[in-house]
């Protein structure tokens, strides 16, 4: 056999191009993205706008594909059943994977062994408004009055079980105060009765109700971010108020566990590419998403911090399924 250097090369090239042949390129694809929430929500919202970004990078269109119920659950367990390959994701969100494996009896997936945890998007604060035929003014001035007239007055939630309603409870028990939680199915009743008068104070993300609070139907009492926001400088936070509540409805984007790490490098650099586009960041800053920069460990160290922080919120505020 006469094995020449022209024989090695050639045979080096049919092996390389025969690797390459046999790895499937990503995306091949459409890709779906799940969102455990109906359409016109914030989480959609930031979903088909990602999506739209992303699409144009990769060179296939992101699929939203809602999911809503179950406390977010139901997209989740529909992402955990996906093939691992990147061609199905998820704008996970608190729901699903800080409160619900705390609050339901029995969750079908394990929120840090059952998906991988790509890259952080952003976060929305919490607001208490309160109506101003109370007369109240401050966060110090409910809680005087709270514990001087007990059981006398209510507060809106967007639902039994919800991050409103988990919050309002802990604040509740924190400050020591009897206020009669009424929980509604979503946030436009709950605004409407505030409206009508029929409900005194609620809790609700803060970017949806500054329209109203700026046009003085509602006084907002405090915001649930760490410092005061861009977007509200003149609203004060629980922490500086003596209530230490510091949470946010956190996004993202999660896959089913063991998408390849290339992968996984792709989306998280596609989503930041997205992200700092000033027509996004623009839109951002419109909802009140607030965003920093995340490495995708450590967004996946994140999700954990936040699921175990939420636990105890979830148990003090009496909001597990019995």
């Amino acid at each position: 056999m006469n094995i020449t250097r022209r024989s090695v090369l050639a045979g080096m090239a049919g092996l390389a191009t025969t690797s390459a042949g046999a790895q499937t390129p990503w995306p091949s694809r459409p890709i779906r993205l799940y969102v455990s929430f109906p359409p016109g929500g914030s989480s959609d919202l930031v979903a088909r706008l990602l999506g739209q970004f992303m699409s144009e990078r990769l060179g296939q269109q992101f699929i939203v594909d809602n999911r809503p119920g179950g406390g977010g659950s139901i997209a989740a367990l529909a992402l955990q059943r996906e093939a691992a390959d990147g061609h199905a994701l998820m704008l996970s969100n608190l729901a699903p994977f800080s409160i619900a494996p705390t609050q339901m009896k029995a969750v079908p997936y394990d929120t840090m062994r059952d998906f991988t945890h790509v890259s952080y998007i952003g976060g929305v604060h919490l607001v208490l408004v309160a109506s101003p035929r109370t007369g109240i003014t401050s966060l110090q001035d409910l809680i005087a009055r709270a514990k001087r007239e007990p059981g006398k007055l209510n507060y809106g939630s967007s639902g039994q079980g919800s991050w409103s309603h988990v919050v309002g409870e802990f604040f509740k028990a924190k400050a020591g105060v009897d206020i009669v939680h009424v929980p509604y199915r979503g946030s436009a009743q709950m605004r409407q009765d505030f409206l009508a008068g029929t409900l005194e104070l609620y809790f609700d993300s803060l970017p949806q109700n500054l329209p109203s609070i700026r046009a003085g139907e509602g006084r907002a009492l405090g915001v649930s971010s760490a410092e005061r926001l861009a977007l509200a400088p003149d609203i004060a936070t629980f922490r500086e108020q003596g209530q230490d509540i510091v949470v946010e409805n956190w996004l993202g984007v999660s896959a089913p566990a063991g998408l390849p790490a290339a992968i996984a490098e792709r989306i998280d650099q596609a989503v930041k590419a997205a992200i700092a586009l000033p027509q996004v960041q623009a839109q951002f800053a419109q909802w009140g998403v607030v965003h920093r920069a995340m490495s995708p460990q450590a967004f996946s160290e994140y999700v954990a911090r936040e699921l175990a922080a939420w636990r105890p919120m979830i148990i003090e505020a009496g909001a597990q399924e019995s």
